[in-house]
C-alpha cells in the first residue's frame, strides 16, 4: 500500500464529506479511511482518519451515516467512542444510525459505554431496534470481560470483522446445524445467544465448498421470518459476509418485499451487491433503482458499484486512484 500522508487523509475526508460527490465514491473513500483508522498499532494518521470519518455524520444520508458508525466500531480505538455515543444519544437521529452506533460501541468493548447502553436498553420508550441493539452490545462487552470468554474454545473464523456476538463455543459434542437453527429461531432465548448461533452457522458456511455450507445458509435463511427487524437485518449482513450463491433467493425475496423495513431491505441489497458476479444479480438490483425508500435506493447505488467491483475482479473495494490508498470493503450490520 502507498504511504499514507496528511494530504491523503485530507483528500479522502474532502470526498467523504462532500454532498456533491457520488455515494459510491464516498463509500470507497470511507473504506480507505477505515483501513487507516483500524491500523494497529496506530500511526500518526489514525486519529485524523477517525476524525475524518466522524466529520461525515453531518451528512443527511442515513445509509452513509450508519456505515460510518460501523467503520468506527471496527477500529478498536477509544477515540471513536465519543462520536458514537453522541450519535446513539441523539433521538433526532435515524434509528438505523443509532442502532449502528450502539452496535459499534459493543464492538469496541469499552466498559465506559455500559452506562448509556444499559440506560437505553431499559428505556421502554425507546424504539425496539435501539433497545435490542443496546441489549446485545451490553452482553458483548460483559462477555468479552468475563472469565468464561477466556475459557471458551471458538472455531477459528474466516472473517476479520468484530461481530455483534461471538459464535457459540465448540464443545466435546459438535452442535448440529438443526440444533443451531433451533437456537437461532427460539424467540424465548436471549438475543445474544441467538446471535451466537447465527455466527456459528455463518462459520459453518465458509469456505463455500464446505459440505455444511449450503445447509447452514438455508438454516440462516429461515431467520428472515423472525419478528425482530434487527434480527432479520443481521441475517442479511451475514449473507453479505458469506457471498454464498445459495443465499441469493432469500435475499432477493427480502429486497423485493415492499412491506419489509428499509433497514432490512437495504442490507439485503448490499449483500446482493457482494454477489455481483453471479448471474442475474445486477439485473435484480437495477429493478430497485427507483425504490420508494431512499435508504434502499442509496443502497442499490452502492450495491451496483460493489457488483461492478466483483465483476472486474478488483483486489480491493477502495477508492480513489489518485490517493493511492487501498482498502478492503466492509459491509455494515
Amino acid at each position: 500500500m502507498a504511504e499514507v500522508t496528511d494530504d491523503t487523509i485530507a483528500k479522502l475526508r474532502k470526498v467523504l464529506t462532500s454532498e456533491n460527490e457520488s455515494l459510491a465514491r464516498r463509500f470507497r473513500a470511507l473504506f480507505s479511511l477505515k483501513h487507516v483508522a483500524c491500523l494497529h498499532p496506530p500511526t500518526d494518521q489514525t486519529l485524523p482518519a477517525i476524525e475524518a470519518i466522524a466529520a461525515a455524520f453531518a451528512s443527511p444520508s442515513e445509509l452513509l451515516k450508519h456505515e460510518l458508525a460501523y467503520c468506527l466500531g471496527q477500529s478498536r480505538n477509544p477515540d471513536a467512542v465519543p462520536y458514537l455515543t453522541h450519535v446513539l444519544e441523539d433521538r433526532h437521529e435515524d434509528a438505523m444510525c443509532r442502532h449502528e452506533a450502539a452496535e459499534a460501541l459493543g464492538a469496541l468493548g469499552y466498559a465506559e459505554s455500559l452506562e448509556i447502553l444499559k440506560a437505553l436498553r431499559d428505556d421502554q420508550s425507546e424504539v425496539d431496534v435501539v433497545r435490542e441493539t443496546c441489549d446485545i452490545a451490553v452482553e458483548r462487552i460483559l462477555w468479552e470481560a468475563s472469565r468464561e470468554s477466556k475459557q471458551e474454545k471458538l472455531k477459528p473464523s474466516d472473517f476479520a470483522s468484530i461481530d455483534p456476538a461471538p459464535p457459540l463455543p465448540q464443545s466435546t459434542k459438535e452442535i448440529s446445524i438443526p440444533e443451531l437453527e433451533s437456537i437461532l429461531l427460539n424467540i424465548e432465548l436471549p438475543l445474544f445467544q441467538r446471535y451466537r448461533a447465527m455466527f456459528a452457522l455463518r462459520d459453518l458456511a465458509s469456505p463455500p465448498d464446505l459440505p455444511t455450507a449450503v445447509p447452514a445458509v438455508h438454516a440462516l435463511s429461515s431467520g428472515f421470518k423472525d419478528p425482530s427487524a434487527l434480527f432479520r437485518h443481521e441475517i442479511a449482513f451475514v449473507f453479505g459476509q458469506l457471498c454464498h450463491p445459495a443465499s441469493i433467493p432469500s435475499l432477493t425475496a427480502t429486497l423485493s418485499d415492499l412491506n419489509e423495513m428499509g433497514m432490512v431491505r437495504h442490507e439485503a441489497a448490499e449483500a446482493l451487491g457482494s454477489l455481483g458476479d453471479e448471474d442475474g444479480v445486477e439485473e435484480t438490483l437495477k429493478k430497485f433503482l427507483n425504490d420508494p425508500e431512499k435508504v434502499v435506493r442509496d443502497s442499490i447505488i452502492v450495491a451496483l458499484d460493489m457488483a461492478e467491483f466483483e465483476k472486474n475482479g478488483e483486489k480491493e473495494y477502495a477508492l480513489l486512484p489518485e490517493t493511492g490508498v487501498a482498502a478492503t470493503s466492509g459491509q455494515s450490520s
